[in-house]
């Protein structure tokens, strides 16, 4: 049972303001485009709450010195819940289930159909947080930590407006950095550094080709200019960074020559300087989507007594308060989001009505699974989920692909969704905002999003067949949804030869270290490699994890010299650096595709 909750904010103060729904709109629009871009380059997404908060307060306060009435703090919770749930349009499919569908069967969606599509799917959610809010927040009082932390940085934010300033300045600067390292890559005025040597290929059948050796280059061994791997090895830290790097190690450095040798890959263009990730990844994801797939759906398992607490804790609660959502409005919203998300799978991906409904009536029992262990934990199990109805549709729909995924998509999907409006509903509840106003808000932003995102996804990938899962766009996060449809759709005997018995060892070891992480003592687990870590390794390039791990090592030193410092910049400049390459790479697919 949780503490007295905090009493809601005077009706006098400004909250749900017109400029402060704007200005969430569109920097969680802008933020989207960010997490699109890193989710297909690492499958990864940020949370922009602290980013969209410290961006909005310094324009807002500029704006102030040219005559703008103060930005205040519950209108910048409003801000920051309107971004937060736009930025993570990416988890509504546009970074896994729908490029994984064009690959596999070439189904597309224009930007107006892709956009009510992404839009269904995040309303799902926001639905079902509005339902879940009392329960989880106020009667079971769950700590939910991303939200805490939000709430924390927006009091010190307004009770330091110069400290505040001086984060913004670090933001933009990180921001700027990875805009001009990325724009002197694009211009091919810098280039990958690649670790000399190489490793001696034995194979008679490459010899005949005139292929006696697979240079590290070749291998993805190098560190590559870009920044944005070195932002994200700065906020996930060592034990995370390093299993990556091991798995790098013994994806490129041992397997990769191996299954060259015996013939279960192909190299690409015969030439030192070739990079062989495209033909080498058609092998690797498998071992690689067995190890995270194996590794995600063993610690979903360890959530047991979180599963039952959230099923058992589900009793009717009353009518909400004034400051809160009317139980009326929630069934109604229920009803309409059911009927919505129905309707769009049957036109857009010709789903069964009857599989729509049960999709949709599984998605809500499981956002309720996911929210319950996001709050304790504050890590959303989205990949578990979406495994779990990918392996559900893939019974009771045995051989459509499209169905096992689109309907996944909306479990997947509706569950992030739900989770981040709780960590935002948790942020409002400890600074005192109303939660009608924050759901409407999250509905505000979910729209911005869902425009904001799609027409980002259709502008980078326009052909997801020719351009995913290469080095370009490894997006491991497709390769993982699109190796368990295609499993159900064609079956064992048409993976490539040896990916099985990889599929077995990379997965029995993911079980391993999953359960090693779960039960050894505390001081132990740092020493266990992340199993998702080291799985995600296999399916991208070995120089990603390379930046990831110089990312990490710096965030340790800049701890080592000021841990005061570091508490206060390290997560900000890295943050900056993300969205400063993403928006940039952004750029610079538009003018491709605008023939530039």
């Amino acid at each position: 049972m949780s503490s007295e909750v905090p009493k809601p904010a005077s009706a006098q103060l400004k909250q749900l303001t017109v400029r402060a729904v704007l200005t969430g709109m569109l920097l969680g629009s802008v933020l989207s485009l960010c997490n699109i871009y890193s989710g297909l380059k690492l499958g990864w997404s940020s949370n922009m709450s602290v980013t969209a908060a410290l961006l909005a307060y310094g324009f807002w306060q500029v704006a102030r010195g040219l005559g703008a009435s103060p930005f205040g703090l519950l209108e910048n919770n409003m801000n920051q819940t309107a971004a937060s749930s736009a930025a993570f349009a990416s988890s509504a499919g546009l970074v896994a289930p729908i490029p994984a569908l064009a690959m596999i069967t070439g189904q597309t969606l224009t930007w107006p159909l892709l956009s009510l599509w992404v839009f269904s799917v995040m309303a799902v959610g926001v639905v079902v947080a509005v339902g879940l809010r009392r329960q989880m927040l106020e009667v079971d009082g769950l700590p939910f930590p991303m939200g805490v932390a939000t709430a924390e940085t927006l009091k010190e934010m307004y009770s330091r407006g110069r400290e505040a300033m001086v984060r913004v300045g670090a933001l933009l600067a990180g921001g700027a950095a990875a805009s001009l390292v990325l724009s002197l890559e694009k211009l091919k005025l810098i280039s990958k550094v690649a670790i000399p040597g190489g490793i001696s290929l034995s194979s008679p059948a490459l010899a005949a080709k005139g292929i006696t050796t697979a240079t590290f280059k070749n291998l993805t061994l190098a560190f590559n200019p870009p920044l944005l791997m070195v932002g994200v090895g700065a906020l996930i830290g060592m034990r995370a960074s390093l299993s990556m790097l091991l798995g790098a190690i013994v994806a490129w450095g041992i397997v990769g020559p191996e299954i060259l040798d015996r013939g279960w890959a192909s190299p690409g263009k015969n030439s030192p300087e070739a990079n062989w990730f495209g033909p080498m990844i058609q092998w690797m994801l498998w071992p690689g989507v067995a190890m995270m797939v194996s590794a995600s759906l063993t610690s979903f398992s360890f959530s047991g007594r979180s599963v039952l607490r959230a099923f058992r804790g589900m009793r009717e609660s009353g009518d909400a308060d004034q400051y809160g959502v009317p139980r009326r409005w929630f069934v109604r919203g229920l009803l309409i989001a059911l009927v919505f998300s129905v309707l769009c799978q049957a036109l857009f991906w010709g789903i069964p009505w009857y599989i729509g409904a049960f999709g949709v009536l599984l998605t809500f029992a499981l956002a309720i699974v996911a929210a319950r262990v996001s709050g304790e934990t504050g890590i959303t199990p989205v990949g578990a989920m979406g495994k779990v109805t990918q392996l559900t549709f893939g019974l009771v729909s045995p051989g459509n692909a499209t169905a096992n995924l689109m309907a996944a998509n909306v479990t997947g999907g509706a569950a992030s969704q739900c989770a981040d409006m709780l960590h935002d509903l948790k942020t409002g509840e400890l600074l005192g905002s109303w939660p009608r106003h924050q759901a409407t808000a999250q509905a505000f932003g979910a729209l911005a999003g869902a425009l904001a995102g799609s027409a980002a996804y259709l502008l980078l990938v326009p052909n997801p067949s020719e351009m995913l899962l290469t080095d370009e766009w490894p997006a491991p996060a497709v390769a993982q949804w699109k190796a368990v449809a295609e499993v159900f759709k064609e079956g064992f005997d048409k993976m490539p030869p040896g990916s099985i018995q990889a599929i077995l060892v990379a997965g029995s070891a993911g079980i391993v270290l999953a359960v090693l992480e779960r039960k050894l003592p505390e001081g132990a687990r740092a020493f266990v490699p992340s199993p998702s870590a080291v799985g995600l390794a296999l399916v991208i390039p070995a120089y990603y994890s390379v930046n990831i791990v110089v990312g990490a090592v710096a965030a340790l030193v800049a701890a080592r010299i000021s841990k005061g410092w570091a508490e206060r910049f390290v997560i900000v400049i890295a943050s900056g650096i993300i969205a400063g390459e993403s928006l940039t790479g952004v750029v610079f697919a538009v003018k491709s595709a605008l023939g530039g």
